[in-house]
This record gives C-alpha cells, structure tokens and sequence, in this order.
C-alpha cells in the first residue's frame, strides 16, 4: 500500500446577512461521480505547493478570486482499491466578495448554501467535517482554535 498527496480540497464561502454560504458544485455528467455535489478540488500539478493549486483550482472551477485564504486543521482521506493506496487531502477555506461564479466544464451547476444544507449535499464525512470546523470557527464557537492564513498579496 502507498501514501498519496496529490490532491486539494476548497471550501469556498461568503458571508451575506451574517450568514456563512458555502459553495457547491455538482459534477458533470461526463466526469467521475457525476452528478455529485461537492466542494472545489484538483490535482496538485509538479512544481506547486498545496496552497497554489487550491488557488489554480478555485479561479479554474469558479472564475473567483479569493479575498483571503486560510488552513483548515483538518485533513481529509480516502483508500483507492485500485491501486491499493490512501490519498491524504489538505483542506482549505477561502472567502469571497465577488459571487459572480462562472464554472468550468466540470461541473453543471453550482448553488450558495448554509452550513446545514452544505453537510446535506456532501457525501464523505470529512467533507462535512469540514463544513463544520469552518463554520465553527468562523462565527466565534471555537475561539480557542487559530487558522493559519495564507498572505494572498
């Protein structure tokens, strides 16, 4: 068995009426898991740091630039029979003032949900995992916890 990293997950939200709305896109119908909704994710290409595809990924899939990005002390993973191996997933949040979201080929639609309906559509528990982490922190419930933030500019 082999260990993996070659993967990002982005949990893209906006704040509108004191409400955390989180992102999601559903999956086309000629890509894997189709019909899937889900978060924004990619591929590490050579050369890249984590951080740097989580930004190639979120402007690619959405058309979006991020206000601010930070590090979610979580991470996610999966176990491929395929080819016997565990993938080890970092996860970030980045936050959005410009909801003009324009999506890539990859997916079909795309829909703004709060925390609850988001833990609804996402179907791995460390997804949901996440949604909570984030929301948690972001309306003051985990004070304790600090994000790391990535400096943007």
């Amino acid at each position: 068995m082999k260990i993996i990293s070659d993967l990002v997950e982005v949990h893209l939200f906006r704040i509108d009426n004191n409400e955390l709305q989180f992102l999601l896109l559903k999956r086309s119908a000629h890509k894997i898991y189709p019909g899937l909704w889900q978060m924004i994710s990619g591929h590490v290409e050579k050369g890249e740091t984590a951080f740097q595809t989580a930004l190639r990924e979120l402007q690619e899939e959405t058309g979006l630039k991020p206000s601010r990005l930070w590090v979610v002390p979580n991470i996610n993973s999966f176990y491929s029979p395929d080819d016997d191996s565990i993938s080890i997933i970092p996860v970030f949040a980045a936050q959005v003032n410009d909801y003009n979201v324009l999506i890539s080929d990859e997916h079909s639609e795309f829909k703004w949900v709060n925390s609850e309906e988001a833990k609804i559509f996402l179907a791995w528990e460390g997804q949901r995992r996440s949604v909570d982490i984030i929301k948690e922190y972001f309306t003051n419930q985990m004070f304790f916890l600090q994000f790391t933030e990535i400096k943007l500019y």
